[in-house]
């Protein structure tokens, strides 16, 4: 059952306020928000962070809502045009009906441990005819994968539900909000992960619930997991689905043994499903040349680094040359066929 609530004409305080406080855990955010000791969750103090409507970095309108999906509470973003949004998200100049067709798609962005990248919307603006997502992990430490308590380091114990309450979200809750085109063969529907993000998006959602949006893309930024979960219509997920992996020199150690992991698995399954080397290159890419910590894809910050991935999405993940200025390689899309990520600290 879907309950969406949304307040409107709440103007958002500035970004950079959100929290008093950081997850200090493999994986993790960026450190650097810290705090006068406060005792709330980090879920308490992202609540007292106000819903409502606030404006693009490219002047198009951001909603920031919520639903209870699957009894989760999922707080979610929407950057779009105005008059893409439908009548029922309560944005002035919306025009479009409810679940109504639209000409643009989405990029769905999943966060880190912690929400950083929730509130820094790296994702937001129309980008490569995508209109940016995020989604709020149902969690007290903001956790994607873990319900209540503390990092629990790789394990994503609420992985499966999480992941499903994700697929609901894009497939019932958003075409109620916005108008995005649902076509799957022109690839209008991606997913991108950041660390956390990263790890159930690989581990839970592309083996469950790719197969509802095969022929589109993931991102997976500093951070991945093999499938944790039985694949369904693996043939028709790999054979038709864009992966990329983005790390750098000098990952998290955890992390840097388990990207490599999930590359040879998902590599495996492709080979299972019959592609050969070319198709499997041309699908799955990997790429850990920037020198950088985690997350540091610029070599060096975690926030910004993250928004350079983001701003050059469509390079990578839509038909580009893979060309990333700032990185120091001519292109990130390398194969994963006969080739092995190698760390600064390996």
């Amino acid at each position: 059952m879907l309950t969406i609530r949304s307040p409107f004409g709440v103007a958002l305080v500035a970004l950079l306020s959100l929290l008093t406080g950081e997850v200090a855990a493999a994986p993790q955010n960026r450190g650097g928000r810290k705090g006068s000791g406060a005792k709330l969750t980090l879920q308490q103090q992202a609540a007292q962070i106000p819903q409502g409507v606030s404006q693009a970095t490219d002047g198009s309108t951001i909603l920031d809502t919520n639903a209870t999906v699957n009894n989760l509470n999922l707080r979610f973003r929407i950057s779009a045009p105005a008059d893409q949004f439908t009548t029922a998200s309560g944005i002035e100049g919306a025009t479009q009906a409810p679940g109504a067709a639209g000409a643009m798609g989405i990029n769905v962005l999943l966060h880190g441990d912690g929400g950083t990248s929730f509130f820094d919307f790296p994702n937001q603006a129309v980008q490569g005819g995508l209109m940016g997502v995020a989604v709020l992990a149902p969690s007290e430490s903001l956790l994607w994968g873990v319900t209540s308590g503390g990092p629990t380091g790789l394990d994503r114990p609420d992985g499966v539900a999480h992941m499903q309450a994700l697929n609901d979200l894009v497939q019932t809750v958003i075409p109620q909000m916005v108008a995005f085109n649902s076509s799957n063969v022109l690839g209008f529907k991606f997913f991108t992960g950041v660390s956390g993000g990263s790890l159930t998006l690989s581990g839970f959602f592309v083996p469950a619930h790719m197969t509802n949006f095969a022929g589109t893309g993931v991102m997976l930024m500093c951070g991945a997991l093999p499938p944790q979960v039985d694949f369904v219509d693996a043939n028709k997920v790999v054979s038709t689905t864009k992966i990329h992996y983005q790390s750098s020199q000098n990952d998290q150690p955890e992390l840097q043994q388990s990207i490599p992991q999930s590359i040879s698995a998902f590599q495996q399954v492709a080979q299972t499903a019959g592609l050969d080397a070319t198709q499997i290159g041309a699908l799955q890419t990997a790429d850990n040349s920037p020198v950088g910590g985690h997350c540091e894809f610029d070599g060096k910050d975690f926030v910004s680094g993250v928004q350079l991935i983001s701003d050059n999405f469509a390079n990578i993940m839509q038909g580009g040359n893979g060309a990333v200025t700032g990185i120091p390689t001519d292109t990130v899309l390398k194969s994963v066929v006969g080739e092995t990520l190698v760390f600064a600290s390996a």
